[in-house]
C-alpha cells in the first residue's frame, strides 16, 4: 500500500515538472528569467522555484490584498496589470505603484514586518500572478540559497526606487515627472486610464491632460 503510494506521489510529482518545463507558453518561464537576470541557478533549482509558487488568477477590478490584512506572499505577475493604492480620510485615491507582466508587486511594508496592509492592491484587468507564501519562501531558502541573495536585491532595488521617486516628487515639476514616466513605463501609460497616471504622479487629471497638450503641440 505504501508503495503504491509513494508510486503515485512520484507520478503526480513528476507530471507537474513536465508539464511546468515543457509547455512553451507556460507562465513560470517569465518567472525563472526574471530570477536568472539577478542570480544564477541550476536547472534542478529552476525546478524547485516553480513548484514552489502557485498561480492566482485576478479578475478585471477583484482585488488582490485588502488594507488592513497582512500581506504574507511574495507575488511575480506573469500577466495582466495591477495597481497598488491607498485611500485617504477624504476618501480619494492615490496610486502608489503599477505592476505590469515581469515585475513584482507587493505592499512591501506589511511583508516585511507583519503589520496590516496600508495599500490595496487591485487587476485592472485580467491578470495572472505566481505567488509564495512566506514560509514556503523560508523553505525554499534553504534549498536554492540564491533567492534569498534574489529578494535582497529586490528589496535594495524597490528601496532606491522609492527614494528616487520622493525626490523627484520634491524637486522636478509635474511635467518633467511625466516625461520621465513615459520614456521608463511606456508599456504602463498605454495600459491604464489618464487619470490613474495623474494620481500615481500626484497631479489632477485636469493637470495632467493640460501637459498632454502642451507635449503634443
Amino acid at each position: 500500500m505504501f508503495q503504491n503510494s509513494l508510486a503515485l506521489s512520484f507520478a503526480k510529482n513528476k507530471e507537474l515538472i513536465l508539464s511546468k518545463n515543457m509547455i512553451q507558453d507556460n507562465p513560470y518561464l517569465p518567472l525563472i528569467d526574471n530570477i536568472k537576470e539577478l542570480v544564477s541557478i541550476t536547472d534542478n533549482e529552476a525546478t524547485l522555484i516553480m513548484e514552489a509558487f502557485e498561480p492566482k488568477y485576478l479578475s478585471k477590478k477583484e482585488t488582490l490584498l485588502f488594507k488592513g490584512d497582512v500581506s504574507n506572499h511574495m507575488r511575480f505577475i506573469t500577466k495582466g496589470c495591477l495597481r497598488s493604492y491607498y485611500i485617504n480620510k477624504e476618501g480619494q485615491e492615490y496610486i502608489v505603484q503599477f505592476g505590469v507582466k515581469n515585475w513584482w508587486v507587493n505592499d512591501l511594508y506589511s511583508y516585511l514586518t507583519q503589520t496590516p496592509a496600508q495599500h490595496f492592491v487591485q487587476a485592472l484587468k485580467p491578470t495572472t500572478v505566481l505567488q509564495i507564501y512566506r514560509d514556503k519562501l523560508e523553505e525554499l531558502f534553504g534549498k536554492v540559497p540564491a533567492m534569498e541573495r534574489f529578494f535582497r536585491i529586490k528589496m535594495q532595488n524597490a528601496y532606491v526606487a522609492n527614494q528616487n521617486r520622493t525626490l523627484k516628487s520634491m524637486s522636478e515639476t509635474a511635467e518633467s515627472r511625466y516625461i520621465d514616466f513615459i520614456k521608463r513605463y511606456r508599456d504602463i501609460e498605454q495600459s491604464v486610464p489618464q487619470y490613474m497616471v495623474a494620481s500615481y504622479l500626484g497631479v489632477t487629471p485636469e493637470h495632467l491632460s493640460t501637459i498632454r497638450k502642451k507635449l503634443h503641440k
